[in-house]
């Protein structure tokens, strides 16, 4: 059966309507950090969010209440009278909300796909950006295509950018095949470079499967100039696989039982899982890009209120 005759649940397949509902969720959240030195946002290893920049607006007298910081020291001397420095904030900033549809994410082993969760990220992030007075904008990809959205301040947008996400997650089946490369990711990440000349905010929401050397040199160039997080979506197999049993993978129609009290087939499979999720956290985490990771036993909102407000110590 094709993924577009299947059901919407959530939890493998989403649908626009649950997306754009993510709205509500979104308004608590906020990805400017509050505490100084405890959000997940900052610490050794990232600044904060710049958020938005202030510009220059006007010189003129002081008065009672003004900020005395914004003295201008030399026209106070020049005019003898003290004279303040005004400002108006910038009235938006572009965001790319960056999703991975691609055949590697349509995977779950408990509460849902990290496709699925990945695509509610994104909506999230979408909202959050939108709300913040911000433009949304965006790159949805999967193994054959990249979808692209210009930046834009409008509910439509969002709707546009929550409608590509929605349609690249229905087109994943079982049937497809694994392009799980660096291509597809790296290919996507020189296209934010393109797009993202300076003063963006682009929210990266992957499993990073294909991450390389070429990958780190692009998210490096990428923080440069622009505010960069990354979202890991991981399953928690990779972290914890049964010790006994048999266990009862699935991806999509396709399922395959696994002998994993068997220790020829436990270790390997968890010495793989394990270690490649920590290889391309390491290597995220080399980018010097805030890092938050996912779990797909998990609802996508709690855990993202969870990491905006986490203490975070500092990483090496």
């Amino acid at each position: 059966m094709h993924a577009q005759a299947q059901d919407a649940d959530g939890l493998v397949y989403v649908c626009l309507a649950q997306l754009m509902a993510l709205e509500f969720k979104a308004r608590a959240l906020s990805f400017v950090a509050r505490q100084p030195q405890g959000s997940i946002l900052s610490g050794s290893h990232a600044s904060r969010l710049r958020g938005r920049g202030l510009n220059f607006d006007e010189l003129r007298r002081y008065q009672p209440g003004d900020d005395l910081r914004h003295l201008d020291w030399r026209a106070s001397l020049r005019t003898g009278k003290p004279v303040v420095r005004t400002f108006t904030e910038e009235r938006d900033r572009p965001a790319l909300i960056v999703v991975d549809q691609r055949m590697s994410m349509f995977f779950g082993s408990s509460y849902c796909f990290k496709s699925a969760i990945a695509a509610e990220l994104g909506a999230l992030a979408a909202w959050m950006v939108f709300n913040a007075g911000d433009r949304v904008g965006g790159l949805v990809f999967n193994d054959q295509g990249i979808d692209s959205i210009a930046p834009l301040r409008s509910r439509k947008r969002v709707e546009v950018l929550c409608s590509k996400i929605t349609r690249k997650n229905r087109l994943l089946n079982s049937s497809m095949p694994d392009g799980e490369d660096a291509g597809q990711l790296d290919k996507v990440l020189q296209q934010c470079l393109a797009v993202a000349g300076h003063d963006h905010l682009i929210c990266l929401i992957s499993d990073f499967a294909g991450a390389g050397t070429r990958t780190l040199q692009l998210l490096r160039q990428l923080a440069v100039h622009n505010d960069v997080i990354a979202m890991q979506v991981y399953d928690p197999l990779a972290l914890n696989l049964p010790k006994n049993g048999r266990l009862l993978v699935t991806q999509g129609e396709l399922q395959v039982e696994l002998a994993v009290q068997h220790q020829h087939i436990r270790q390997p499979l968890a010495d793989f899982l394990s270690g490649r999720l920590k290889d391309i956290a390491s290597l995220l985490r080399r980018s010097q890009v805030p890092l938050m990771m996912f779990s797909t036993a998990v609802d996508a909102s709690t855990q993202l209120r969870t990491e905006l407000g986490k203490l975070g110590s500092p990483r090496r």
